[in-house]
């Protein structure tokens, strides 16, 4: 057996062993100090942080029973699909009764139109009638002075004289007549070219008034469908088949998840190294560490959470408790990865955001110079309405129009089953 060891050796092998122990600690904290000096600083993270994306409510434009639903929850549909169907019965009479009565407009224009040039007939007629009269007039006025110097030889009857000049008052009168015919044919001609003057049959007010309403009439019907304003997916539906729905109604969402952004609540403390343009890489629970997005700060938001509350804090009353704040930053991703792992709105993210490269914004000043979102899938309805009305003018003008306008005409008053195709158009973000 080995012997005890002395006060002294005990001593000695504890300060060794203490030593080492403060050698190892003085070592990690050099280490540390070294890693945060170096890479931890420069980063800022947070685990409050969810997906967001466009959400689209479905609401109707005008009242109607739901005759059929195109999509359900989880669908995808493309921008035009039509995803609710209104009873379109009363739509189509509204329609019908406005081509009537544009047809009808039309026609009554081109009436007035004719009537200038019958007016015009006529002004021509009592100007022939007045030179004709101031022609027997002057005829008259000639045979009275032959007349009068024979009368006082005897040559002509003191008869036949005064039978000459009442010849001569008759002629003057129808004369005056002829004047008064021919002012008033020129009043009614000027009366009537007030309403004519200056525009054609197609720009006349009554006419332009009466297309306005089957245009009113035509987006009535188009609209008894509701169609997807872009691609996405569908969440949330509502709506089943016979439901009586008010304009404004939600019916349904549509959520476009290819173009998705994360929104990261970091702390106020953490805002001062922030910066617009700044990479960040994001984690997705759902997925885990097995896959990493990487993208970058497009926006820091312009308050807090709790500044835009529905029921703000009031910190000035009673008593206080300091919170400490946080600011919404939108985290852009790649849409390339959000392509491989598809991801969902309100999923939570942590952020890690490199802080080294300060020298972006930290607010943006850059004014926006195009539409953050639009659509142009509407835009067909209005151009089908013209159509329309360019075709029931054009057909009761007596001239022929386009081969296409008829078809779309005729379609609006039979079904609104042609709405759908002519809305398949691309969507512009």
């Amino acid at each position: 057996m080995s012997a005890p060891l002395t006060a002294t050796e005990a001593n000695t092998a504890r300060r060794r062993g203490l030593t080492l122990i403060a050698a190892a600690v003085a070592l990690a904290a050099v280490g540390w100090g070294g890693w945060h000096w170096f890479a931890a600083r420069h980063f800022e993270t947070t685990d409050n942080a969810y997906v967001a994306g466009n959400v689209v409510q479905i609401t109707p434009q005008m009242g109607g029973t739901v005759v059929a639903i195109g999509a359900d929850d989880t669908d995808f549909v493309r921008a035009g699909q039509m995803l609710v169907k209104l009873d379109p019965a009363d739509a189509r009479v509204a329609l019908e009764q406005a081509e009537a009565q544009l047809a009808q407009t039309v026609r009554e224009v081109r009436t007035l139109y004719a009537n200038n040039a019958t007016l015009q007939a006529q002004v021509s007629l009592r100007k022939a009638d007045l030179a004709r009269a101031q022609a027997d007039a002057a005829r008259l006025q000639d045979d009275v002075n032959r007349r009068a110097p024979l009368m006082a030889s005897g040559a002509v009857g003191k008869e036949e004289f005064q039978h000459a000049n009442a010849q001569l008052a008759a002629a003057r009168s129808s004369v005056a007549a002829a004047q008064s015919g021919l002012l008033a044919a020129q009043e009614q001609l000027a009366a009537s070219q007030t309403q004519t003057e200056g525009i054609s049959i197609e720009q006349h007010p009554n006419v332009q008034r009466a297309s306005a309403r089957v245009r009113e009439a035509y987006l009535a019907v188009q609209r008894t469908q509701l169609v997807a304003p872009l691609d996405g997916h569908v969440a949330k539906r509502g709506v089943q088949v016979g439901q009586r729905v008010q304009a404004g109604a939600p019916l349904m969402t549509l959520v476009a998840l290819n173009e998705l952004w994360v929104d990261a609540n970091f702390k106020e403390s953490q805002l001062q190294s922030l910066r617009i343009g700044q990479s960040a890489d994001l984690v997705a629970d759902v997925y885990g560490d097995k896959v990493t997005y990487h993208g970058r700060i497009t926006g820091l938001g312009a308050g807090t959470g709790a500044a835009f509350a529905l029921l703000p804090a009031q910190n000035a009353t009673g008593n206080w408790i300091k919170v400490v704040q946080r600011v919404p930053v939108r985290v852009a991703l790649d849409p390339k990865e959000l392509a491989e792992h598809p991801l969902r709105v309100g999923l939570s993210m942590d952020v890690k955001v490199s802080t080294a490269d300060q020298s972006g914004k930290s607010l943006s000043d850059t004014q926006r110079t195009e539409p953050v979102a639009a659509t142009r899938v509407f835009d067909a309805q209005m151009q089908a309405a013209d159509e329309a009305v360019a075709h029931i003018i054009a057909a009761n003008l007596g001239r022929r129009h386009t081969a296409q306008a008829a078809p779309r005409a005729g379609a609006a008053r039979g079904t609104t089953a042609h709405a759908a195709a002519p809305l398949q158009a691309p969507v512009v973000r």
